[in-house]
């Protein structure tokens, strides 16, 4: 998913030396990797949520079912909705991140044979693929600042996992 090699920095810094570098939408894939599963599907549903003007109605209820998920992920209405969501192939934002979940349980559908004939990534590439469309629906005079906001999202939930996780240990 990623071009860019790695360094010796440390993830954040990686992560805005990406942004600044020749291909900043780098910075939205390593974001969608470093996050935990969960953290990086409720990132992707914030950012697309900033994007609500740019969603049909189809991806807005998908976008709610994503944030219910993400408040009560051990849900099984929760899980039966999103499968028979994406039961076609992703076409849409949304869509990726609602496959993101799906793949992340490994394909809780109520029905397996509804699922999309797709090998099952890991689901950050989803993430990842979701903002990234996103990201393509904005203008593109305004399509940096977005993206640089989304990145900075990304960081600061990366910041707060690792606060939490400190806190556990």
């Amino acid at each position: 998913d990623m071009s860019a090699l790695p360094t010796e920095q440390a993830s954040i810094e990686f992560c805005r030396a990406l942004l600044a570098g020749p291909v900043p939408e780098e910075a939205i894939t390593f974001c969608a990797y470093l996050l935990a599963e969960r953290a990086a599907v409720w990132w992707a549903h914030e950012c697309l949520s900033h994007l609500r003007d740019l969603l049909d109605g189809q991806d807005l209820e998908l976008l709610m079912l994503v944030g219910d998920w993400v408040s009560e992920p051990d849900n099984p209405r929760h899980h039966a909705a999103l499968s028979r969501a994406v039961a076609m192939p992703p076409t849409t934002p949304v869509a990726w991140i609602a496959l993101a979940v799906i793949w992340r349980d490994g394909g809780l559908a109520a029905d397996e044979a509804a699922m999309p004939v797709m090998r099952p990534f890991p689901a950050a590439h989803a993430v990842n693929a979701g903002i990234l469309a996103g990201l393509a629906r904005v203008a593109l005079a305004d399509r940096f600042s977005v993206l640089s906001a989304f990145v900075e999202m990304g960081i600061q939930t990366a910041e707060i996992e690792a606060l939490r996780q400190s806190a556990d240990a």
